[in-house]
C-alpha cells in the first residue's frame, strides 16, 4: 500500500514502512491542491506539525486508513473529521519520555552549577572561577510536582544520584510512590522541603498558574526546573524572585508563549537558564517517535490493533453501533466522578447493568478510565488508560448484572480514595440522549455537557436562591438545574449546567456559608 509522508521523520521510521512491503512517498511542504492530489491515492499518511490535516484532506483521501502523527500533539489534525471518514488517528506519546526526563536532569545540573553562565563568562574572556560556587545534588531533597511518566523517570534518575524525593501528585497511589522511593506530600510541604523542584504536570485549568508568587516565596532559596508545560509557573513572578535572591535559580524549557517574547523578564535575569523547548530534541527520541508511528501505520494497514489510536475502538465492527453511545457515557461518568471526588484515586469500579452487560465492554471500561485520567495525563486515550491505571497503582474492577432496576442499560463508575468514594450513573434516553441519572444516592436527570457545578447542601429554604445569587454576582449564567435530596430536611445535591467558568472566588463564597457542604466545578467536552 502507499504511505505518504509529508513532514520529515527519522529514516528508521521509513525503513519500518519499507520493510513491511509498503510504497513510501516523501513529499515535504505540500499544501493546497498539491496535498489533496497526493493524498488521494494514499492508504496511510504520516505528518508532524507542519501539515494541516483538515476535513478536506481527509475527504480527498478516499483510500486513507490511518493518519500517524510523529509526535504527541494532534492539534493540526481534524480528529472529528477523521472519525467521520473512518480514518484512524494515532500519535506517539511515549517516544520522548526518556528525552524529557534526561533534559530535566541536565537542566537541574546546569542550574545547580551555573554551567551556562560560567561558559558565557569564559567565552567573553573572563576566568570567573571564584564567582561560581555550585550546589551538589547528593543529599539534597528533590520536590517533584506531577509523578506521571516523565516525573517517575526523573525520580528514578535523581534518586540514583543520592537525592531524597518528595512528590506532590493528588492522583497517584502511595504504593506507587513508595516503589519509586518518593514520599507523597501536599504542595506546600513539597515546596517547603524541596531544595530543587521539577515540574511534570499537564497544563489544565487546575494546574495553570499553580506555582505563583506565594508558592515561590514558600519554596525559598532553591532551584526550579520546568521541562513540562508552560503556564504552570508564573514567569514574571519567577524572574522577580530569582532576581531578588528569594529563589536561587531556575531552568526552563517551556513557556506560556512560544517562541519566548524578546521582552520576557526571564531573559534578563542571569540565574535563569532558558532553552527553546528542547525536551524531545534528541536523536533517540526522534527515532523512537518515527518508528512508533510507522509501526502503528503498519498495524492499521494489516487490520491489527493500533496501540495509540485516538479515535479507533478495538471492538468488533458489528457491535460498535450498539456500544458507541455508551463509550461516551462511560467517559463522561468517569470525568464527573473524578472531579467530584477531587482526591487521590486508589480504585475504580465500572459496573454494567441491563442489556449493556451482555456486550463485550472492554473498550467501554477503558473509556471510563480515560475520563477519570484525562485531566491528569498527556494524551490519554482508551488504549493507554488501563496502562496509566497500572502505572499509578490504581485498582480497576469491572462487574456486570443483567438485571437493571430502572433502566434498560446503566453504567456506573465509582472512584475511591480511602474511605471516600463517589459513584456516577449514566444511561441513554430515547436511544442516543445521554443522561447522568444518579450521583451517589441522589437521583438526578442531568445533561452531561460543557461546564457543570455540583453542590451538596442542607435541605432548607434559601440555599438554591443563595447559589443563584452568588453565581449571578460573578457573571455566571445557570443554563439548567437538577435537584435531589435524601429526605426532607436532610442533605440535598444539585447539578447546575452553567454557561461560563465559575471563578474560585464564587466557590469560596458559597463554601463559606454553613449550609453549603461541598462545591465542585466540573468541565466536560474539553
Amino acid at each position: 500500500m502507499k504511505i505518504l509522508v509529508t513532514d520529515p521523520i527519522d529514516d528508521a521510521g521509513l525503513d519500518v514502512l519499507r520493510d513491511a512491503g509498503h510504497e513510501v512517498e516523501t513529499a515535504y511542504e505540500l499544501e493546497g491542491e498539491a496535498l489533496l492530489e497526493a493524498v488521494s491515492t494514499a492508504h496511510g499518511l504520516i505528518v508532524r506539525s507542519g501539515t494541516e490535516v483538515t476535513r478536506g484532506v481527509l475527504e480527498a483521501g478516499e483510500n486513507l486508513v490511518i493518519v500517524g502523527r510523529a509526535g504527541i500533539g494532534v492539534d493540526n489534525i481534524d480528529i472529528e473529521a477523521a472519525t467521520d471518514e473512518g480514518v484512524i488517528v494515532a500519535n506517539a506519546p511515549e517516544g520522548n519520555v526518556r528525552a524529557a526526563a534526561e533534559h530535566t536532569v541536565a537542566m537541574t545540573f546546569a542550574a545547580a552549577r551555573s554551567i551556562p553562565q560560567a561558559h558565557a563568562r569564559l567565552k567573553d574572556g573572563e576566568w570567573a572561577k571564584s564567582e561560581f560556587l555550585g550546589t551538589e545534588l547528593n543529599g539534597k531533597t528533590l520536590g517533584i510536582v506531577g509523578l506521571g511518566r516523565v516525573g517517575q523517570e526523573v525520580a528514578k534518575k535523581l534518586d540514583a544520584l543520592g537525592m531524597d524525593l518528595v512528590a506532590y501528585d493528588p492522583y497517584i497511589s502511595e504504593e506507587r510512590a513508595d516503589r519509586l522511593g518518593a514520599e507523597l506530600v501536599d504542595l506546600e510541604t513539597c515546596l517547603e522541603r524541596g531544595d530543587f523542584l521539577t515540574i511534570h504536570t499537564p497544563l489544565t485549568p487546575e494546574t495553570e498558574g499553580l506555582i505563583g508568587d506565594a508558592e515561590l516565596e514558600r519554596f525559598g532559596h532553591g532551584y526550579l526546573v520546568n521541562v513540562g508545560r508552560g503556564g504552570i509557573v508564573d514567569e514574571d513572578a519567577l524572574a522577580a524572585k530569582v532576581e531578588q535572591g528569594v529563589v536561587a535559580g531556575a531552568a526552563l524549557d517551556v513557556f506560556r508563549e512560544e517562541p519566548l517574547p524578546e521582552d520576557s523578564p526571564l531573559l534578563f535575569v542571569e540565574d535563569v537558564i532558558v532553552t527553546p523547548h528542547l525536551g524531545a530534541s534528541t536523536e533517540a527520541a526522534q527515532e523512537n517517535v518515527a518508528t512508533s508511528t510507522a509501526e502503528q501505520v503498519v498495524a492499521a494497514l494489516a487490520e491489527e490493533p493500533v496501540a495509540n489510536a485516538l479515535n479507533a475502538p478495538s471492538i468488533d465492527e458489528s457491535a460498535f453501533p450498539r456500544l458507541e453511545p455508551y463509550i461516551n457515557i462511560a467517559e463522561t461518568a468517569g470525568k464527573i466522578a473524578a472531579q467530584v471526588l477531587d482526591a487521590r484515586i486508589e480504585s475504580i469500579e465500572v459496573r454494567y447493568e441491563g442489556d449493556i452487560a451482555e456486550e463485550d465492554v472492554e473498550f467501554v471500561t477503558a473509556s471510563a478510565l480515560k475520563g477519570v485520567f484525562e485531566p491528569l495525563e498527556w494524551q490519554v486515550n482508551a488504549v493507554n488508560a488501563p496502562q496509566i491505571a497500572e502505572d499509578r497503582g490504581v485498582d480497576v474492577t469491572e462487574s456486570k448484572s443483567r438485571q437493571s432496576e430502572d433502566f434498560q442499560s446503566l453504567i456506573s463508575v465509582t472512584v475511591s480514595s480511602g474511605d471516600d468514594a463517589i459513584t456516577v450513573d449514566g444511561t441513554l434516553f430515547a436511544g442516543d440522549d445521554p443522561r447522568i441519572v444518579r450521583i451517589d444516592d441522589y437521583r438526578v436527570d442531568a445533561i452531561p455537557h460543557g461546564k457543570m457545578v455540583v453542590t451538596r447542601n442542607t435541605d432548607e429554604p434559601g440555599v438554591i436562591g443563595l447559589i443563584g445569587t452568588v453565581m449571578g454576582a460573578h457573571g455566571v449564567n445557570i443554563a439548567g438545574m437538577f435537584n435531589a435530596r435524601e429526605a426532607h430536611g436532610g442533605e440535598a445535591l444539585t447539578v447546575y449546567n452553567v454557561d461560563g467558568e465559575v471563578p474560585g472566588e464564587a466557590r469560596q463564597e458559597l463554601e463559606a456559608d454553613e449550609r453549603i457542604i461541598r462545591v465542585r466545578y466540573i468541565t466536560l467536552n474539553g
